[in-house]
């Protein structure tokens, strides 16, 4: 990824979230497993990864628990499909900052899967 230096540098700072909004030619799994790539190089370790997007509209959401030093860190990349990999924006949250924006990207997704029985199941879990 192009803008891995902002990724890494925003990973040091002190709130527990960090939520990066970005442009990828790739698909999902491309884009999990390139992001994944990027904090490991910096020395994280991935602890757990998810991925949700949807199909009717190409954009989606990772998010990656991390750790590094006894820090832990939620990295949250929301993105939308395009030409080239950009970067939109880096920001820091606080822990229910970041939950809200988390399960609010999550409902965006998978309301429009909201029919499929898999994803109706998963939602009422949680």
């Amino acid at each position: 990824m192009e803008f891995k230096d902002e990724i890494i540098k925003e990973l040091e700072n002190d709130e527990l979230w960090t939520v990066l909004t970005f442009k990828t030619p790739h698909g999902p799994s491309k884009t999990l497993n390139e992001l994944a790539k990027v904090v490991e190089e910096a020395g994280w370790k991935v602890t757990f990864k998810a991925n949700w997007w949807t199909a009717d509209i190409p954009y989606g959401l990772i998010r990656l628990d991390l750790q590094k030093d006894g820090r832990e860190k939620i990295l949250l990349g929301k993105w939308i499909l395009g030409k080239d990999c950009e970067l939109i924006r880096v920001e820091s949250l606080d822990l229910e900052r970041g939950k809200d924006e988390f399960f609010r990207m999550v409902d965006s997704i998978t309301s429009t899967l909201i029919h499929d029985p898999v994803i109706r199941t998963m939602r009422e879990q949680y």
